[in-house]
């Protein structure tokens, strides 16, 4: 069988581009290899669109074309040596006074024939067996020439006559000169290709090339697909290579990368140029595409893993739809607002832009007050806004009426605060129906006593319009880890298995950032460990206590003692001395990660007692947690205990002088440091949590090639399991609207709400003039009633309550619908729900009552907990009914018994602990909490359900004898089942758990 040659290969890309891709064929011979440029292209292209400055070049230089045409090209070379090839390629050069354009890229609109024209004259070619070196025979296989100017080069290798693409990366850092005028200066961009992969670089540093994948990902992961018509990497020419495409990319996504740092020869030295990674170039141009077709009005969500480039991703949109028009030559978007909280990506939209426009004020930060952001969206100058959610708001009051408008809304890390009232108001602001939120409606109404009084119904009527899908709003929401409600709002209907579900408009996934090196695999080294305890009553009497309180106590007490943290400080340090500190040259840090802000003060005290016992100098500690924390009366903050401020935090930890973070939420999220290697856990991680909080490792950094995880509270499947969600696509089961009407129809039950007092309430709270006396005691009417119930029914109206509250306020934004007088309840229900206040959530205290009298802490578990297959369902809401359980006292006595002796079995110290795993990993499943606090007992019921014996499942190697007899004693399993079920419900509802802050103890 005769084998497909390299040149076959070669020759069916040449064919493809000149007879489909819009290409001329380049003559090699004709490459000045000095200058590093084709003047035949080049001067073909200058006649052809500039006669006149073609003419005055030659005047200028004497009047011979030769001679003019040298030191046109002498002066070019200079200019791309001074400024880059792709400053010149957009904004031309000057010779002795004449402006001459190297390039003329595509108008964003057909109202100027002329530029169309010239547009069409390009001279895009491709050039084979590319000879780029002066005085030497060695090629390059091909060449992409614009103009004259070499913009790209490319080695070729075919798998089936032994070189692969690797051969080509070899090429390129051994054989190719780094410094070679054509190779350094003039080419943006090599190519590594064969017909599996694809590779590129924009820098030759010899044998420190760094090249990175361009590949489309197959299936969830790295890689490319099958092509049934051609070669898998087909996609390179067919798609982005092509005439316009390849011109498109210059003039809209490549851009020049400069140092912060330096001077600006310096700064020259050291530029980076980017090139577009292809899901990059694919999302931008899917988005920019369908938005031209379908107008205002859309929603997109991205889900692009860490390490996806993200920031220029929405530099490159933002810049795209700015300009952006549609097939009748009319401007999409007047403003583009960007949201984001990240200082990088204000720098980078700012330094982004300028090189594609060369003016200033195309993109306004705001950074003063709400009437810059009000002058900004009204104004004509900036067409790019960076703003936070925060600020809108304010902006209500300082704008008239912007509906005329259509405005992109461009998402940085969207999450669930953008489907709450900020968002809200957000679109009360743009949108075409929103006049103002209701509280800034009714403050303006108040002060404006001679205005004009509107019917309140009318004012219902474009509140609920202003909820849900704007016509004149476009969202494009940007996120590593969506959750079911960001899914919900943003994300695009599909069928998958015959189920509806929302998928997000562009993937990239984890696994394929992991798989491609942009990212590393936080859970290939993960180790964990247990504690296992024995406690006693300490105190002679035997006093009453709630059951659920007291476990919790407990269960705090062991946590906190001095003992267990002792064992654990050790543990935490000699494995940093031994096993992590030399990581990374030497710079490696590491995360402690504690469950309540008492317990990170008590870790740092504990951690630096035996570092200072043990007279360690090479191991610092810096703690991070908000607020001031009481513990025995001392208190402590976050900067008495670093002695310097909270907002140096972070910087001070990127230095040399400190090794180790203890932090209580925050840093948890967000926080990007490379050299960060290694977590240690103590608090029990579910769901986004894990994956958000262990996702702090993942930054690659030059010479850090693992991360490891040492943790004391997580099984490491739970862990696997709480990742594989977000490792390749996420999709969310769809939210039924009638949950709505549902949850408020379950308030009538108890009597406490009247629609006559709804009526009243609305009328007072949207109409003119006083009425704060009114609104308060329509309310406390309701109160009154409210406090008539026995504390059961109070329980459960409140839960009902705050659930009516959370569903319309999610639901009534992702669903179309007009219902004036649900919208009137649920202003109502959101004052009635402020007036009722919070419920005594004080949090039992049983540290002299009880003793510990056993503990240890050994290694169950050391190996890879890496998610095999990724990607599944989550939910933004459950649906269900039902009452809660009463308040179950009970004797300390027996709660202990309860520890010690479960059910009558005989267990030793490591068997009574199983059950205390079992509640502590519920207890702590932030998931869970939440299904908990936004249902009722019988929704959470149905949910719990499933964590039941999914926990004892995974964990029956623990004890043998006790799965077994869960399995087979129905009486056991449902004893065990209902018991748990309430002492979780009412400690999530009364918010007892460890991650809450509770006045008194600092946790």
């Amino acid at each position: 069988m005769k084998k497909i040659t390299e040149r076959q290969f070669e020759d069916h890309i040449e064919w493809w581009l000149l007879t489909q891709g819009g290409y001329a064929k380049s003559d090699p011979d004709r490459f000045d290899r000095r200058r590093g440029l084709n003047l035949d292209e080049l001067s073909g292209f200058i006649r052809d669109t500039q006669p006149k400055s073609w003419v005055r070049l030659v005047a200028v230089h004497g009047g011979d074309e030769a001679r003019a045409l040298g030191r046109f090209a002498d002066r070019l070379g200079k200019e791309i040596d001074e400024r880059g090839t792709v400053d010149v390629l957009r904004h031309g050069v000057i010779d002795h006074g004449v402006e001459v354009k190297l390039a003329y890229f595509k108008p964003a609109h057909g109202l100027t024939p002329e530029l169309e024209e010239r547009y069409r004259l390009n001279r895009v070619a491709v050039c084979r067996q590319f000879a780029y070196e002066a005085d030497s025979h060695k090629t390059i296989d091909l060449s992409l020439l614009v103009n004259g100017i070499p913009t790209a080069t490319a080695e070729l290798k075919n798998p089936q006559t032994g070189q692969t693409i690797e051969n080509a990366v070899i090429q390129y850092r051994q054989d190719r000169d780094p410094a070679n005028v054509t190779l350094a200066r003039r080419a943006l961009v090599h190519f590594a290709v064969d017909p599996e992969e694809v590779k590129m670089t924009t820098r030759l540093a010899g044998a420190g090339t760094v090249f990175l994948p361009f590949n489309r990902g197959n299936d969830g992961g790295a890689g490319n697909p099958v092509n049934p018509d051609g070669h898998r990497t087909a996609y390179l020419w067919e798609d982005v290579w092509t005439r316009e495409a390849w011109l498109d990319i210059l003039a809209r996504f490549v851009h020049v990368e400069y140092p912060t740092e330096g001077t600006l020869a310096e700064k020259r030295r050291n530029t980076k140029v980017i090139f577009p990674r292809f899901h990059q170039w694919d999302a931008v141009l899917r988005m920019v595409a369908h938005a031209r077709a379908n107008g205002a009005g859309q929603h997109y969500l991205v889900e692009h893993s860490a390490g996806s480039g993200k920031s220029n991703t929405i530099a490159w949109l933002a810049h795209r739809l700015s300009n952006l028009h549609d097939a009748n030559d009319v401007k999409v978007f007047d403003k583009i607002v960007v949201i984001t909280d990240r200082l990088v990506l204000d720098r980078q939209l700012q330094e982004t832009i300028y090189q594609f426009e060369h003016a200033h004020g195309v993109v306004e930060k705001i950074d003063k007050d709400s009437t810059q952001l009000a002058e900004a969206l009204s104004g004509e100058q900036a067409k790019i806004i960076i703003t936070t959610l925060q600020k809108f708001p304010f902006v209500l009051s300082k704008i008239e009426d912007l509906s005329d408008r259509r405005y992109a809304i461009l998402i940085d890390e969207a999450h669930s605060s953008q489907t709450g009232e900020a968002a809200k108001d957000l679109r009360a602001a743009l949108g075409t129906s929103g006049d103002d939120a209701v509280l800034a409606e009714a403050e303006k109404a108040e002060a404006a006593t001679e205005a004009a009084v509107r019917d309140p119904q009318d004012q219902l009527a474009d509140l609920v319009k202003g909820r849900g899908r704007q016509a004149n709003l476009s969202f494009f929401a940007f996120t590593a880890t969506p959750k079911g409600k960001t899914l919900e709002m943003f994300g695009t209907p599909a069928v998958i298995d015959e189920n509806e579900r929302y998928v997000p408009f562009h993937l990239y996934t984890m696994r394929q950032a992991i798989e491609e090196g942009f990212i590393l695999d936080v859970l290939e080294h993960y180790t964990t460990y247990k504690t296992y305890f024995r406690i006693e009553k300490a105190i002679f009497d035997d006093p009453e206590y709630d059951k659920s309180k007291a476990k919790a106590a407990i269960a705090r007490f062991v946590s906190l003692h001095p003992h267990n943290l002792a064992q654990k400080a050790e543990i935490i340090v000699e494995h940093f001395r031994t096993h992590v500190a030399r990581r990374i040259g030497g710079h490696a840090k590491a995360m402690v990660v504690t469950s309540s802000r008492l317990h990170a003060v008590r870790y740092k005290e504990a951690i630096d007692r035996y570092i200072a016992a043990n007279k360690y100098t090479d191991i610092k500690t810096v703690v991070a947690f908000s607020g001031k924390v009481i513990d025995e009366g001392d208190t402590f903050t976050e900067s008495g205990m670093n002695d310097f401020p909270d907002s140096q935090t972070a910087q001070k930890f990127d230095t040399d002088d400190y090794q180790v973070l203890i932090v209580a939420e925050k840093f948890q999220t967000g926080f990007d440091q490379p050299l960060l290697h290694t977590m240690y856990v103590d608090k029990t991680l579910t769901g986004l949590a894990a994956v958000q909080t262990l996702s702090r490792l993942n930054r690659i950094h030059p010479g850090k090639d693992s991360t490891f995880v040492l943790d004391f509270r997580n099984d490491a499947d739970d862990i696997r399991k709480a990742f594989a969600p977000w490792y390749e696509q996420t999709a969310a089961i769809p939210t039924d609207p009638n949950l709505m009407y549902d949850a408020r129809r379950r308030l009538d039950a108890y009597n406490v709400m009247r629609s006559d007092e709804i009526d009243v309430f609305i009328k007072l709270l949207l109409g003119n003039g006083k009425k704060h006396a009114g609104i308060s005691a329509l309310l406390d009417k309701a109160d009154e009633r409210f406090r008539k119930l026995d504390r059961a029914d109070q329980d459960d109206f409140r839960d009902h309550l705050g659930r009516f509250i959370s569903i319309y306020k999610f639901v009534s934004q992702i669903a179309t619908f007009s219902d004036s007088q649900l919208e009137a309840d649920y202003l109502y229900c959101r004052a009635l729900d402020s007036q009722l206040g919070d419920q005594d959530t004080g949090r039992l205290d049983l540290g002299k009552d009880v003793k510990l009298t056993h503990l240890r802490t050994e290694k169950i578990f050391e190996g890879g907990a890496e998610v095999d297959e990724g990607g599944g369902d989550i939910a933004a809401i459950f649906d269900g009914r039902g009452k809660q359980h009463e308040l179950d006292p009970e004797h300390l006595s027996h709660i202990i018994d309860l520890i010690n002796e479960r059910f009558g079995l005989d267990l030793d110290d490591k068997d009574q602990y199983l059950f205390d795993q079992y509640e502590q990993t519920w207890l702590d499943d932030q998931e869970l909490a939440v299904q908990a606090r936004s249902n009722d007992l019988a929704n959470f019921r149905l949910v719990f359900q499933r964590y039941f014996m999914d926990t004892i499942v995974r964990r029956m190697d623990s004890n043998e004898e006790i799965f077994k007899k869960i399995l087979d004693d129905d009486d056991f399993r449902n004893l065990l089942f209902e018991f748990y079920l309430s002492r979780l419900f009412k400690e999530f509802r009364t918010g007892t758990t460890e991650s809450e802050p509770v006045h008194g103890d600092g946790g």
